[in-house]
């Protein structure tokens, strides 16, 4: 018969060093820890280290995200400094000529005005649904604190934006129920914004936690989602049907407010796809070929719900736009979209139809585009889009 008791001080010697043994492991898979709290709200770690640049990250950090410096993501910061210098507000840009024209009996066609509506409607809910994403989803998973404080500028911006869509409501006496309603109501606007809330709303669940490679992959969704598509693709179609009235010499204020609005929208764009590819750089596990393929359905499913959107807003087309221009324009805005993220394209290859849209964006001078008044938005700096 064995005598177990033989093997009683070997068994407490492994006992003994099962706590070292485990530290070794967390040390050699730090992907299997819990992360740190991402609130910045837990409670003060007082035997913490400072924070290095190598300790930070874009998702699942375990440093402090309440320590702004040293700054890893100096693009991050940038970022926030341009949209600070960009600041606007819609009550400063005047709306009286966009009023009488409205007014006028013939003053705009019926194919016009039923445009500008559907534009109005859909942007009207559209910048509340970003803002909610960038505040109940986005702020809480991405664990940078330079990213955040970007977040922070940007939920502001948001807010500014649905500013100016009361502003235009209220300037030319349009009926508030109809237009902010117009998602819920309009089978074409209900579409995209039900298409991008299911993309999220899992996301503002207070169990969701990023850190496994499933939830990770649902995080970057939900970034190509509203900053890739959303915000650089779904907005596209209507700057360009405001910006070629504005081209055109009617609805100026509207579409001075459009301008400004593109211009923040840009470094929107620019800033959620630096987003996507850090992501991908620190986590290439995430980039497989099966989720590629998942977001190039995405994007090919946003582009025909765009193109049906366009369908609804111009059936007969007015001043050289139509259904099947904006078609072409969100497939080269497509195509372009996937490069800046390193996917293929997914439609063959489009021309830009609407190549003066770099013109609008152009607002490095002294007065806008359609001069109706100087700007006097920076604090020190010219305008830019860098």
């Amino acid at each position: 018969m064995l005598d177990w008791s033989d093997t009683e001080p070997a068994v407490a010697t492994v006992r003994s060093l099962a706590p070292r043994r485990q530290a070794v492991l967390a040390r050699l898979e730090p992907a299997r820890q819990e992360p740190a709290d991402q609130s910045g709200l837990g409670a003060i770690d007082r035997a913490g280290g400072r924070v290095s640049v190598d300790d930070k990250r874009m998702i699942n950090c375990r440093a402090d995200v309440n320590q702004l410096l040293p700054l890893k993501y100096r693009w991050a910061w940038e970022k926030y400094l341009s949209a600070c210098n960009n600041h606007w507000m819609p009550t400063e840009v005047s709306m009286q000529a966009d009023i009488a024209l409205w007014k006028s009996r013939d003053g705009l066609t019926d194919d016009e005005r039923r445009a500008i509506k559907r534009n109005l409607g859909f942007f009207a809910a559209s910048e509340s649904l970003v803002a909610n994403n960038i505040v109940l989803a986005i702020y809480r998973h991405l664990t940078n604190p330079e990213c955040r404080q970007y977040l922070l500028r940007q939920a502001f911006e948001e807010a500014v934006h649905t500013h100016t869509f009361q502003y235009v409501v209220e300037s030319l006496g349009l009926d508030e129920g109809e237009l902010f309603n117009m998602y819920r109501e309009v089978p074409s606007i209900t579409d995209k914004a039900a298409w991008a809330l299911k993309h999220t709303q899992h996301l503002d669940d207070p169990t969701f936690r990023t850190g496994t490679p499933e939830h990770d992959q649902a995080f970057l969704r939900d970034l190509v989602a509203f900053y890739v598509v959303f915000e650089g693709m779904w907005f596209y179609t209507g700057f360009a049907q405001i910006l070629s009235l504005g081209r055109r010499n009617k609805m100026v204020g509207i579409a001075e407010q459009y301008q400004y609005i593109l211009r923040d929208e840009s470094i929107h764009l620019n800033f959620g796809i630096d987003v996507i590819n850090q992501i991908k750089i620190e986590n290439p596990h995430l980039w497989t070929p099966d989720f590629q393929e998942e977001l190039r359905g995405m994007l090919r499913e946003a582009a025909e719900l765009e193109a049906a959107y366009g369908r609804d807003t111009m059936p007969r087309g007015f001043l050289g736009l139509n259904a099947a221009l904006c078609e072409q324009y969100m497939h080269f805005i497509t195509n372009r979209r996937c490069a800046q993220i390193g996917l293929p394209p997914v439609f063959a290859e489009a021309e830009n139809p609407f190549p003066w849209m770099s013109e609008a964006m152009d607002l490095k001078k002294e007065k806008n585009f359609f001069e109706t008044r100087v700007i006097e938005y920076q604090n020190g700096g010219a305008l830019s889009w860098d």
